[in-house]
């Protein structure tokens, strides 16, 4: 596959990760505080799959790994929304067997699959922990969505979840500014800062309007 359209697919799962945000945002300010809509976590699921295809052809990591530990929490939340039992049986483990299938396959096949992941030799240690730290951060904050939504016994998207995503959004642009040749993952990422920053102004504002 040519470059050009491995960067198709890079923009293609960056507009799909910014559009369920967007689409997060706007149900949001309309309704004054931060909500958990059903659609988030079903474009979330779309984006995942097509970004982890995008990683495997960048020879990156820590975009895969990063996606395969978010891939469950969508799911776990559209069930929390009622919503994943709604799916067609067949497909529900399709969905479910499908990333199981592929970390089956690369520990089966571990030599050569390393060969092809970590195939950028040019890139330095340091590098390559850095970007591998900001997609750990940013899976972190489903990680914490996850478990303060199990507490609260529903699907939220709670304050810290937008703090942490500030902080991995600004790990992983420095990431890949410094690699070069990864403007799908840097516009992406500059697109969510926004709409975290904007959550995080609705929430405090909620919280504020509630405390009086």
């Amino acid at each position: 596959m040519t470059s050009f359209l491995i960067d198709c697919l890079g923009y293609l799962a960056q507009a799909l990760f910014s559009a369920r945000f967007f689409v997060q945002w706007i149900m949001s300010e309309r309704a004054k505080r931060v909500l958990s809509p059903t659609i988030f976590w079903q474009i979330s699921m779309v984006a995942s799959c097509v970004f982890c295809v995008y990683g495997w052809l960048r020879n990156d990591f820590s975009i895969i790994i990063g996606q395969l530990i978010t891939y469950y929490i969508y799911i776990w939340n559209l069930n929390a929304h009622n919503s994943w039992k709604k799916l067609w049986l067949p497909l529900q483990w399709i969905v479910i067997s499908v990333p199981v299938a592929g970390v089956v396959w690369l520990l089966s096949n571990w030599d050569a699959a390393s060969a092809h992941l970590f195939a950028q030799s040019d890139l330095p240690a340091w590098l390559i922990a850095m970007g591998t730290t900001g997609q750990l951060v940013f899976t972190l904050r489903f990680v914490y969505q996850w478990w303060y939504s199990r507490r609260k016994g529903e699907s939220v998207l709670p304050l810290g979840f937008w703090l942490i995503s500030l902080s991995g959004s600004a790990i992983i642009i420095t990431y890949a500014l410094l690699r070069g040749n990864m403007l799908p993952l840097i516009l992406g990422h500059l697109t969510g800062i926004f709409t975290y920053s904007r959550n995080v102004m609705i929430e405090l504002k909620n919280r504020k309007k509630i405390a009086r």
